[in-house]
């Protein structure tokens, strides 16, 4: 499964950082409508076959309540 990029933002496995403008800026996920911080933005393998990638670009959106949810990266908006 996923691994997490260490505090360097250097991948560890299958989960790549990518830069974004909004990182650490107050945004909104239009598709669950929870406002936050984003803390990452992330090009991840979510593939359970380990012989066919499937990478995607997600967002992780910190709300209020300090849970983190995900998200696609077209869902994010600036606040």
């Amino acid at each position: 499964m996923s691994q997490h990029c260490d505090a360097s933002g250097a991948d560890s496995g299958d989960v790549i950082s990518v830069p974004h403008r909004l990182l650490r800026r107050r945004v909104r996920d239009i598709a669950s409508g929870v406002e936050g911080e984003l803390m990452a933005v992330v090009r991840e393998d979510v593939s359970d076959d380990p012989v066919r990638e499937r990478w995607v670009v997600l967002a992780y959106v910190r709300g209020p309540s300090g849970r983190e949810i995900s998200t696609a990266v077209a869902n994010i908006g600036a606040v």
